[in-house]
């Protein structure tokens, strides 16, 4: 089995700065507790701009495994259901596509910041694990066959 460290990139929604902060660190920190490398990291101005730069980064041959984090906080109207909607499907459709997977750390649509806050730490080293979990298996079963 191959020993080479897994290669991460990480997009990060910055519309929520302390939230997004707090993510980043805790992906960080995960990655490095796991024994991967952070190859990339980029911000983008909100949730609904990672899609593009998630596939700007899975066309890398630099990059293994994508994480998307960031937060859909809950508002007055249902625009952040959609914008959830939207990413979460353009993220599996790039996922498939590259065939590489993405760590899917975004919080909400529907979370209030009370709630961010208390969860972006786990959301993020989730995502992080997640998205090295499939990694890995993918990388077993190729070996196997």
């Amino acid at each position: 089995m191959n020993d080479t460290p897994v290669r991460v990139g990480i997009v990060v929604g910055q519309f929520h700065r302390e939230i997004a902060s707090g993510m980043l660190q805790a992906a960080k920190d995960q990655i490095h507790q796991s024994g991967a490398i952070l190859a990339d990291t980029a911000w983008v101005p909100g949730s609904y701009e990672a899609p593009l730069v998630a596939k700007h980064l899975l066309k890398q041959d630099f990059i293994d495994v994508v994480v998307v984090l960031g937060f859909i906080h809950k508002g007055e109207t249902l625009h952040g259901d959609v914008m959830g909607r939207v990413v979460h499907q353009s993220l599996m459709d790039l996922s498939l596509k590259y065939d590489k997977p993405i760590g899917l750390g975004i919080i909400g649509p529907g979370a209030t910041p009370e709630q961010a806050q208390l969860r972006h730490s786990t959301y993020a080293r989730d995502a992080v694990r997640a998205a090295l979990s499939q990694h890995r298996t993918l990388h077993q079963r190729s070996a196997d066959h």
